[in-house]
């Protein structure tokens, strides 16, 4: 933004395609504070989702709600090399994500491997996604789209993506509150996957110690024999030691050994 000389109650913000335009501070100032006002009550209510899933949800739920021209909105996640949508607002994201990863092009893709932010304007006439677009406009009636990157891990990324059936849906103001609102929902997102592996942890652990007090009580065992035998029978049924345990607290028993002791 340029300020102009002798003119301390304007800014000339430099055009997108167009001519500068004297805009006053005031204006600038108020849309700051109302973009700031926005991110901080979506970080609060971002905070206070207890489950991962439920913070997927609760992204989505925002982007429609906080950014002007999206009508429909949904995450793409990329864990372990596979590209998924754990939460859409409704089946036309769900279509249009799913086409683009059976067609491995398209802009939530783009975000995903390249961009920071990927729009646009008219989906049917733009040429970087020569198979989707079309399919796309024709099929679901997207005119525009806007997607921006969700960066969580090195390990697991993925794309906050936006969704319009009239052309031009998103403008500046839309691409500026997007990105600062993609980076508030990675972190979110990041914090309840730590506190769900944590979560995920604790349970195994929980699961494990109380069968191998079964095994130890039911078989008269010591812990170390016990933890040995729970490892054989994991290994040789190709189950894993997590699901073994459930078996074991539940049934009361080590599946295919009998009430004989095992020696």
């Amino acid at each position: 933004m340029i300020t102009e000389p002798g003119t301390s109650g304007t800014v000339r913000p430099q055009g997108v395609g167009g001519p500068l335009t004297d805009v006053p501070l005031v204006e600038l100032m108020a849309e700051e504070a109302t973009v700031a006002g926005l991110i901080a009550e979506a970080a609060r209510t971002l905070a206070d989702e207890p489950t991962l899933q439920q913070t997927l949800d609760r992204v989505v739920e925002l982007a429609v709600s906080m950014v002007d021209g999206c009508e429909s909105a949904g995450i793409s996640l990329v864990t372990r090399r596979k590209i998924e949508s754990p939460s859409v607002s409704d089946p036309l994201v769900a279509r249009g994500d799913a086409l683009q990863y059976e067609l491995d092009e398209g802009p939530c893709l783009d975000a995903i491997r390249e961009h920071a932010l990927v729009e646009s304007g008219d989906v049917a006439a733009d040429p970087r996604w020569p198979r989707w677009a079309p399919r796309a406009a024709a099929e679901l009636g997207v005119r525009s789209m806007l997607c921006v990157q969700l960066y969580t891990s090195a390990n697991a990324h993925g794309a906050l993506n936006m969704y319009a059936t009239t052309r031009d849906a998103f403008g500046p103001d839309s691409h500026h509150l997007a990105s600062t609102f993609a980076a508030v929902a990675a972190a979110a997102i990041s914090a309840a996957r730590t506190e769900e592996q944590l979560q995920s942890a604790v349970q195994t652990r929980t699961f494990i110690g109380q069968a191998q007090g079964i095994v130890m009580e039911r078989y008269s065992l010591t812990a170390a024999r016990a933890f040995a035998v729970m490892s054989r029978v994991s290994q040789d049924a190709n189950i894993k030691m997590v699901d073994l345990a459930r078996e074991i607290v539940d049934t009361r028993r080590i599946p295919s050994v009998g009430e004989a002791r095992d020696d």
